[in-house]
């Protein structure tokens, strides 16, 4: 079972609402999705009690050891991915959430600000050595803002020697997002040939192949130290294969306080 988190320090950066569109593409792209909701605020909930689809299952926890009982339980069920939707802040349940992911996804939206407070997140995968990436979210459609906050993350992973952290492509505010979640619907589901749903399953894509090269890459290190060989593989840099076009950085954007973190 491939375990993706969603994280922030940060509310209000759509945690929920991607969660949820992830977890309905995926399903669509034929998983076994179960979203494993770790925030008290019960948006997903919300959402599933409003849904008439059996799939995909939300089941909530409220700690950080019935995360992972939860986690292995859905795993011995044959459930393929499990999402987890987090809490903004700091919380026993948000550290469970980063050490047992298999990738942590950090949603922020396209202005400096946002981008500065997605720092605690930064430092918190980084401590856990776990592979991550930014997903640009609620970005305005047709401007210069994605370009920017997509050029300041990359130059500060370049620094850092973190390869490319910026999922593609960044997700744009669009209101059929939020028509769908009061309907108990995904976007992909309510407007499937719309520019949002094919963001969403653009952004599962790139997900789908980072896990997927991150699972390779595990199996192989398992297999070398079993033969005994050893196991210190270096995680390659996946490259993303999308036509998003996130324009020049602008210089005064790439003095944020992630540098902080390195």
């Amino acid at each position: 079972m491939q375990v993706l988190a969603l994280i922030s320090r940060k509310g209000g950066t759509g945690k929920s609402t991607l969660t949820i569109g992830l977890a309905v593409a995926a399903l669509e792209a034929g998983h076994d999705v179960c979203v494993v909701e770790a925030d008290p605020l019960g948006t997903v909930s919300n959402w599933r009690r409003r849904r008439t689809a059996a799939a995909p299952a939300v089941e909530t926890v409220h700690d950080g050891v019935s995360l992972l009982e939860r986690l292995a339980r859905l795993a011995a069920r044959g459930v393929t991915l499990a999402i987890v939707d987090t809490a903004g802040g700091w919380s026993e349940t948000f550290n469970t959430a980063v050490g047992t992911a298999d990738l942590c996804l950090i949603p922020a939206r396209p202005s400096l600000a946002d981008i500065e407070a997605a720092a605690p997140a930064l430092a918190a995968v980084r401590a856990a050595k776990k592979p991550f990436a930014f997903v640009l979210n609620q970005a305005p459609t047709r401007s210069y803002r994605v370009g920017t906050a997509a050029s300041a993350l990359r130059d500060v992973a370049a620094e850092l020697g973190l390869g490319d952290v910026v999922a593609h492509p960044a997700i744009a505010a669009r209101s059929d997002h939020q028509d769908a979640l009061g309907l108990g619907l995904a976007v992909t589901e309510l407007a499937g040939d719309g520019k949002s749903a094919a963001e969403i399953r653009a952004l599962w894509q790139w997900v789908k192949a980072r896990l997927d090269a991150l699972t390779t890459v595990v199996a192989q290190t398992a297999a070398l130290t079993q033969d005994g060989v050893g196991s210190d593989l270096a995680m390659p840099v996946i490259p993303a294969h999308d036509d998003t076009d996130f324009g020049p950085a602008v210089a005064a954007n790439q003095d944020t306080a992630l540098h902080a973190t390195g």
